[in-house]
């Protein structure tokens, strides 16, 4: 039996999206496309793969087996389009990547550390760069990935899909003045002592911009360069902060409430380089790396292992 690689990616998908519907959509098809494909693999499997329930698709054993096995031939194909693409790639040309501040507190450490374990004959160039500045770079062919927020990437012309949500909460102490509160606007949590990042920050800069002019005046008692440091102060009773959700783990004990802005929703995005120019086969596997990234949970932000796990490295 043959299997292709486009129907295992897309099973892969499904299963970590717990739904036909959003596997569909992160592999660009249509629901009834994604649904004949998987159809298909089960058939040539000659047993179910997946159970259809009204809240989305569980796997049967048959699948859970599919799925570990679709896992490891994905990761084996990347390595071996490397390892080939290896040869017409000069070693002094990295990959550039580019991401905003959330995105590099947890998903770029997690997928850099599989991918570079997994592709030693690639480097790849890292920076901190804000959603404008990374899709002008993207667009004059000075990047080849970058990891950007919606609101502010719509109508680039670039090639992009979505990666994972980057909304907004705000974070205090256990018991503190969150207790038995479920959500509030900026200018309740600016009634209170607040820390922030500093000020030239992407995620500082973009809730700025969002406030406008008539933002509420808040008292910073501190600012700081770093998410982690910044979620420990307000664990500590510091001060209110206002976080990305996914840097949260969910061993930190702190109360936690939804922002009620708009703004507060926001998701990141995969975005590529300019469409006339084909990717290589490293930067599509270092996307593939940013997707798996992308699900796993906060709680195993600290312990990338998990990840690189699921996905084959030398020696491993």
């Amino acid at each position: 039996m043959r299997y292709d690689l486009d129907d295992l990616r897309l099973f892969v998908h499904i299963v970590a999206e717990g739904s036909i519907t959003a596997g569909a959509h992160r592999m660009h098809l249509s629901l009834p496309s994604a649904s004949a494909r998987v159809r298909s693999l089960e058939r040539h499997a000659g047993v179910p793969l997946l159970v259809r329930g009204r809240r989305g698709v569980r796997l049967t054993p048959a699948g859970t087996t599919l799925a570990r096995h679709a896992r490891d031939v994905l990761a084996q194909t990347a390595r071996l389009e490397s390892a080939v693409a290896s040869y017409t790639r000069s070693p002094t040309a990295p990959l550039t990547l580019l991401g905003g501040g959330s995105a590099m507190h947890g998903l770029v450490p997690r997928a850099l550390v599989s991918f570079l374990r997994a592709h030693p004959d690639v480097d790849v160039t890292v920076s901190e760069s804000r959603t404008p500045q990374t899709v002008r770079m993207l667009a004059d062919g000075e990047a080849d990935l970058g990891v950007v927020l919606d609101d502010e990437a719509r109508d680039c012309g670039l090639r992009m899909e979505p990666l994972g949500d980057d909304s907004l909460v705000v974070i205090g102490q256990v018991g503190g003045v969150l207790a038995g509160r479920t959500a509030l606007t900026y200018g309740e949590a600016a009634e209170h002592p607040l820390v922030g990042l500093d000020a030239g920050s992407s995620l500082r800069r973009w809730i700025e911009k969002h406030l406008g002019p008539h933002a509420p005046v808040a008292r910073h008692r501190t600012t700081v360069a770093d998410l982690n440091v910044l979620v420990a102060l307000a664990a500590a009773g510091v001060g209110l902060a206002v976080v990305p959700r996914r840097v949260i783990d969910r061993r930190q004990p702190v109360d936690v409430c939804e922002l009620r802005e708009p703004w507060a929703r926001r998701h990141h995005l995969l975005a590529r380089g300019v469409k006339d120019r084909p990717a290589s086969a490293a930067t599509a596997a270092l996307a593939e790396h940013l997707r798996r990234a992308a699900t796993v949970e906060p709680s195993s932000r600290d312990a990338p292992g998990e990840l690189v796990g699921e996905l084959p490295v030398p020696g491993g």
